[in-house]
């Protein structure tokens, strides 16, 4: 992974629009959406999977790893920690840099209607990058907005917006992932 720090400074300021999206009220998490094919995970990782994680995700438009679907290479999902932080601004950094990751490389899989749970799949992440705009707080939703402008010879590349609750972009993510088809493994 690569950052991006500076220093506070002054300059010229513009962005994109926060995506039209419902909010992170009572849509569920992904942790709840995976207790409910909780019976499919295989028992080695299911404990792993259905515990309680420090980052709670609420997807906007979620989907079945286990019976995926051909989709648009879109993804939205509201993402905040489960617990408050301290005020400390490069603890938030840290944070959003490791949540980041999650979801991006599903969406280059979206419009082939694959997902990183089938056998026939190898995934895996090859660069991560993120470049930080604005102070934002990771203890308060933030949305990240993925997107897959093109795949490709078993990669894909994937972008993401993270905007706070009022719509303020304070971030940019980019991820190269391998998507590799090995065909239809029972």
């Amino acid at each position: 992974m690569a950052t991006s720090f500076q220093v506070r400074e002054e300059g010229f300021e513009h962005q994109d629009d926060m995506p039209d999206v419902p909010g992170p009220d009572g849509l569920p998490s992904e942790a709840e959406l995976t207790r409910l094919m909780e019976d499919k995970i295989p028992e080695p990782i299911r404990t792993k999977l259905t515990a309680e994680r420090p980052i709670e995700i609420r997807p906007v438009n979620p989907f079945n790893p286990f019976a995926p679907d051909k989709r648009d290479p879109v993804r939205y999902s509201w993402m905040r920690s489960i617990d408050k932080l301290p005020d400390d601004p490069m603890v938030h950094h840290y944070l959003l840099a490791y949540a980041s990751d999650f979801g991006l490389i599903q969406t280059s899989m979206n419009p082939h209607g694959h997902s990183y749970f089938e056998r026939s799949m190898q995934v895996a992440s090859l660069d991560h990058s993120i470049w930080f705009y604005r102070d934002f707080r990771m203890d308060d939703w933030l949305l990240h907005a993925m997107a897959s402008p093109s795949a490709g010879r078993a990669r894909g590349l994937n972008l993401g917006r993270v905007y706070d609750r009022e719509g303020r972009l304070v971030a940019c993510t980019a991820q190269e992932g391998l998507i590799r088809f090995r065909g239809d493994r029972k």
